[in-house]
């Protein structure tokens, strides 16, 4: 028993303790190789798509990715929440808290997952025609959109999973759960797509059992190192109190990432106006882009975790401590990915396509967005600081904002009065405008001076 307890203290990093930039990295370190794997996997869906089935299924994935992002993400920002609250909870020495939070988790994967599959199934075709899906791709865009909706309670499931183990400081699990779909996922690719060629429906299929795949091995996993949550695998009973506590925490950064997502359906409708090759090619440099991302998402997981802890620990002089430190180096990460992605853009693109206009609207996407993707990292990083101690109308606010009064409006004007194969500068204006409006946070918010002051009294 002596030495269980010994693994799984060796696997949780203690945020209230020690040198903050080390533990932040160590913590960020196993996401980051994780989120190369969840690119990598995604990235093999492209390559086999594009050299087994063409540019009119690499459009179909590409523009399928969106609706599917609209309903999950009220949920994974619910599993942000949950792990919020684990990691304050930690902090304070809770365990009995943390146990109850993790029941009521399990309650709201099936609660969630099941009914988004039904209704992902029935509604995707008029998702579809609402994103102004071309008739060339639309039969490849329907049966992936509806297959990868049934996999949504394997990924709700994974990622709620992965925060309960965040907020307890482990990171680490999370990694080995990806290697393992991540392999999965490439080998029902090429088994599905390359060798029995079902297309996209192939793609889709392979990504929805690596995800279930990733659910089932992280209850395993939790149920072995942390038995002391008595994490079950069906949902037996909730906590109404954690639930409210869930849901007041998790519901706008869910209801924000899903209207994000929305948003972003709404810029694919002018994606799709612009024909199949810059449909293609905006599909392609999400794949680099979304590899330089991985600094951001890894940095703003650990800045969650660390202003939780600090936060339920009543460690108000280490969270003044790390507020600045933590976004400025996930900013310079982000600038020094972006930097290198940019300089061997074109080589990494002729991978996916040898069409010279789908390289060229490719190449131009990827080195508009990674030129100014830092200052989304700082953003991001000190808005999940703020998240982490509960605090999460501003940043919702902020969030909204960025992207119905500055990102879409400022896509449509480019289209309507410029050249519709630029509209990705959208996406630096409003980096910048959420930058600064979370710098702001800092200076001007009554809500955290009084935090950075009790850090004179504690």
């Amino acid at each position: 028993m002596a030495g269980s307890v010994s693994k799984r203290k060796s696997s949780k990093i203690d945020m209230t303790s020690g040198s903050i930039m080390k533990n932040v990295l160590l913590f960020a370190v196993p996401i980051v190789i994780g989120n190369i794997l969840q690119q990598m996997y995604t990235t093999v869906d492209t390559l086999v798509v594009s050299n087994f089935c063409g540019d009119s299924a690499l459009a179909a994935v590409g523009t399928s990715s969106q609706p599917v992002e609209v309903l999950l993400c009220i949920f994974l920002g619910i599993g942000a929440g949950v792990s919020i609250l684990v990691s304050q909870s930690v902090g304070a020495g809770r365990m009995d808290r943390v146990k109850d939070i993790s029941a009521t988790a399990i309650v709201l994967v099936y609660f969630s997952g099941i009914p988004i599959a039904i209704i992902g199934w029935i509604l995707a075709p008029a998702i579809l025609q609402f994103m102004h899906v071309p008739a060339d791709v639309w039969d490849e865009a329907l049966i992936y959109t509806r297959l990868v909706f049934l996999g949504a309670l394997g990924n709700i499931g994974y990622n709620m999973n992965a925060g309960i183990l965040r907020g307890l400081g482990d990171s680490a699990a999370s990694l080995w759960f990806l290697i393992v779909s991540g392999i999965t996922n490439i080998v029902f690719d090429l088994a599905f797509v390359a060798g029995f060629g079902f297309g996209v429906a192939g793609a889709a299929a392979a990504t929805s059992i690596a995800m279930f795949l990733s659910w089932i091995v992280s209850i395993v996993y939790i149920r072995k190192k942390f038995q002391e949550l008595e994490f079950t695998v069906f949902p037996r009973r909730f906590n109404s109190h954690d639930l409210k506590a869930i849901l007041k925490i998790g519901l706008p950064i869910g209801l924000n990432n899903s209207l994000f997502s929305f948003g972003h359906m709404a810029l694919q409708i002018l994606v799709n106006e612009q024909g199949r090759q810059f449909m293609a090619g905006a599909s392609v440099a999400g794949r680099i882009t979304g590899l330089t991302n991985i600094a951001i998402t890894a940095m703003s997981s650990a800045a969650s975790t660390f202003a939780g802890q600090n936060y339920g620990a009543s460690n108000y002089r280490r969270l003044r401590e790390g507020y600045i430190k933590i976004p400025a180096v996930s900013g310079l990460l982000t600038l020094s990915f972006g930097l290198m992605a940019i300089s061997f853009r074109m080589p990494i693109l002729r991978f996916f396509s040898q069409d010279e206009m789908v390289l060229l609207y490719a190449g131009r996407y990827v080195v508009v967005i990674l030129l100014s993707q830092w200052c989304y990292a700082v953003f991001n990083c000190i808005s999940n600081i703020v998240n982490g101690l509960g605090y999460v109308r501003y940043t919702t606010l902020i969030n909204l904002m960025m992207l119905w009064a500055v990102r879409i409006p400022s896509a449509y004007l480019i289209n309507r009065y410029f050249d519709g194969t630029y509209i990705m500068v959208c996406f630096p204006i409003s980096f910048l405008f959420g930058m600064l409006c979370m710098i702001g946070y800092y200076i001007f918010s009554p809500s955290w001076k009084e935090v950075m002051s009790r850090a004179d009294r504690f």
